[in-house]
């Protein structure tokens, strides 16, 4: 049995995707593109109306080129819009996001007895290894859920409470994908900053960092933080960060506007002046670590002057790459009811200026790191290292994939390897 898994979005999907290709290798399928797949599991976003949209074209292009694919559908939206995922070609699954764990045997059941995987128990099929899937890192989900309250957001309806894995479960992860071979990890949650508040025993992120770093001392690992909301971020994390090498100086901290205004009715639990002091600590402390943000323009009542504000605030500051959401309707959500809407045209080119306002933001940054040396993983052939501050560099292909090298920055996408 050949099978593709497909996946939009956030890092929790793809940490959730890297589990469902670990399942079916284990369970004997073989992986291959979606035009001669088998099975094709569509792992989907719904964070945006073209979210939506992506991966409606996407299933369609599957049936389209491949006609006898069966198509599995899960994610945010095979959550919040199941029926009109099922109406779409091919479909033979519509999985919610609380069902994936169970999404191996769901699949099965949607197979005839001859077309089954094999009963597998883990040992059968090849296991997950760098490379599987593209990825070099593994990123490892550690929580999902969200409760909280901001208006433009659907993911707490799609994804549910807060639940975060036990943290002796994720250390023992933490040892398998080590033993796998994986030198990077990405610690990844729909609510990362609220890990381990819903524990029986109450515990933290810092607390999971901490054991984490044991690990990653007897391992040879580094660890990632994926994205953290300004405020879980607090100074013990930064420090951390700052005082350990097992520890990536790379932070995503969403910000979504600069105007207080704006950040209120988004209900977003902080001003635009805790989280400019917390990214300014930050560059003090770890100064070449990146930094990056989401930004959203267009939010309902946004005015020009809140919307001079925002790119105002962005030119200055220390951030090193933004992604832009254009504001997008979400049914059921509280802005989806908000007077004020900005017209089509000025959110286009709002969202234009904040996307040339982080391309200036990110060159400045590459610029600044040339001529510095860091410890990078060697990616795809070896020609591309990444390193802990985020910067992709082309090398000289000398290293296979998965490798930790030396490198010093050379030009803003360059870099030339150092002996050890």
């Amino acid at each position: 049995m050949k099978y593709s898994v497909i996946t939009f979005g956030c890092r929790v999907n793809q940490a959730d995707s890297l589990g469902f290709e670990e399942e079916l290798r284990a369970a004997g399928a073989t992986a291959a593109p979606p035009e001669s797949a088998d099975i094709v599991v569509v792992n989907t976003c719904s964070v945006t109306a073209s979210s939506d949209q992506g991966a409606r074209q996407t299933i369609r292009r599957v049936a389209r080129d491949n006609p006898s694919a069966r198509i599995v559908v899960t994610g945010c939206y095979a959550t919040r819009r199941p029926d009109e995922v099922a109406a779409l070609p091919n479909v033979a699954r519509v999985i919610p996001n609380d069902d994936k764990p169970r999404l191996i045997h769901l699949v099965q059941s949607a197979l005839t007895t001859a077309e089954r995987f094999a009963d597998g128990d883990g040992a059968c099929g090849a296991a997950i290894e760098p490379g599987v899937a593209g990825r070099t890192a593994f990123t490892l989900r550690v929580q999902t859920g969200c409760a909280e309250p901001c208006s433009y957001c659907i993911i707490p309806t799609t994804r549910g409470r807060p639940r975060s894995v036990p943290l002796d479960d994720v250390l023992r992860e933490v040892e398998h994908i080590a033993t796998a071979g994986f030198k990077e990890i990405a610690l990844t949650g729909v609510h990362l900053g609220s890990y381990g508040r819903d524990l029986d025993g109450p515990s933290s992120l810092l607390d999971l960092l901490r054991r984490a770093r044991a690990l990653a001392e007897r391992h040879d690992l580094l660890f990632r933080i994926s994205s953290l909301e300004p405020m879980d971020c607090p100074r013990d994390v930064v420090d951390l960060v700052a005082t350990s090498d097992r520890f990536a100086p790379h932070f995503h901290l969403p910000l979504q506007h600069a105007s207080d205004r704006v950040l209120t009715a988004m209900r977003r639990p902080y001003t635009i002046e805790y989280y400019a002091s917390l990214v300014d600590d930050i560059r003090s402390r770890i100064p070449h670590a990146s930094i990056g943000s989401d930004i959203i323009v267009g939010f309902p009542g946004e005015t020009d002057e809140d919307f001079e504000v925002l790119a105002s605030y962005l030119e200055r500051s220390p951030l090193t790459h933004l992604h832009v959401f254009p504001y997008s309707d979400r049914p059921g959500t509280a802005a989806s009811t908000m007077s004020g809407k900005v017209p089509g045209p000025v959110v286009r080119e709002r969202g234009r200026r904040v996307r040339e306002i982080g391309q200036r933001l990110a060159l400045r940054f590459r610029e600044s790191q040339i001529g510095t040396i860091h410890r990078a993983l060697t990616l795809e052939d070896g020609s591309v290292v990444v390193t802990g501050n985020y910067l992709k560099l082309r090398v000289p292909a000398t290293r296979p994939r998965n490798h930790w090298v030396r490198v010093r920055v050379t030009s803003d996408h360059d870099g030339e390897l150092l002996a050890r």
